[in-house]
């Protein structure tokens, strides 16, 4: 089991980034009249697709083998990964904004593991990373700079299912594990009109409190560009630091800590 545990935790980790969340927490434009007013009834709606090319460095723990270091390349992310989803919606009046972004990533990986690779090792994972807020655009008075403050909910649930088949054994040894949590956060929305094509966004929040996770911390910056008054694009990068752990009736439990890292890409339709 202990031969087991580093590549089981490599790929977790990689897997448990393939991906989300408030860059999945925060759509990569946010579109607003050049005025910061708009009339209460002024209501604006973007749709956004998004892809974000994750690398992940922490620590894992499964039960009560030692905790495994994980440092994971997007490379690595990429080569395991089967499939992704990520998209996010937002609705703002000028006063009031609503965010929600949702991330789904599934990625396997086989290794040869035993002496003289004589056993299989078959892991596949998949993460779901859902987020919801309500933001309040501040009266800054600035003509090209929106700030908005926000509260909301980050869920996090990763699923792993492992089997191990060696020539001894008449069938495979097979093992389910799923742990999920809910964070609250409160963070900040940025928005800064260049001109009428281009602006950066970004976004910062912490979160967790011991609620959910130890500490939850999420960070956004990008650069946008409106090819039409209905189209925008983005590239961007952004991180999302977790510290959770739990325990179980055996004295065992499941630690996991680690950032999420790399660089962004999206696609919006403003209405």
């Amino acid at each position: 089991m202990h031969r087991i545990l580093p590549a089981f935790g490599t790929l977790a980790l990689a897997g448990l980034l393939a991906c989300s969340a408030q860059a999945a927490d925060l759509p990569a434009a946010i579109t607003k009249a050049p005025a910061p007013v708009q009339a209460a009834s002024d209501w604006r709606f973007q749709a956004t697709l998004y892809g974000w090319l994750t690398g992940i460095d922490g620590d894992l723990g499964v039960r009560k083998l030692p905790t495994t270091p994980i440092d994971a390349s997007i490379a690595d992310v990429l080569d395991n990964l089967d499939g992704a989803m990520m998209g996010s919606f937002l609705a703002s009046n000028g006063q009031w904004l609503f965010l929600a972004d949702l991330v789904l990533a599934r990625l396997s990986h086989t290794d040869q593991v035993g002496l003289y690779g004589g056993s299989t090792l078959d892991t596949e994972l998949t993460q779901t990373i859902a987020t919801g807020a309500v933001g309040y655009w501040l009266p800054l008075g600035l003509p090209h700079v929106d700030l908005a403050v926000t509260g909301g909910l980050r869920y996090v649930q990763l699923s792993s299912d492992v089997s191990l088949t060696t020539p001894n054994l008449p069938s495979p040894l097979a093992g389910h594990q799923s742990e999920s949590w809910i964070d609250p956060t409160v963070g900040l929305v940025a928005r800064w009109t260049i001109d009428e094509r281009w602006f950066v966004n970004a976004t910062a929040d912490i979160g967790g409190f011991g609620v959910g996770s130890k500490l939850s911390s999420n960070g956004y910056v990008g650069l946008g560009y409106m090819w039409t008054p209905s189209i925008s694009s983005a590239i961007g990068y952004r991180y999302l630091y977790e510290d959770y752990e739990s325990t179980n009736g055996d004295g065992g439990s499941f630690r996991y800590n680690t950032t999420m890292h790399g660089p962004t890409l999206s696609l919006a339709w403003h209405f």
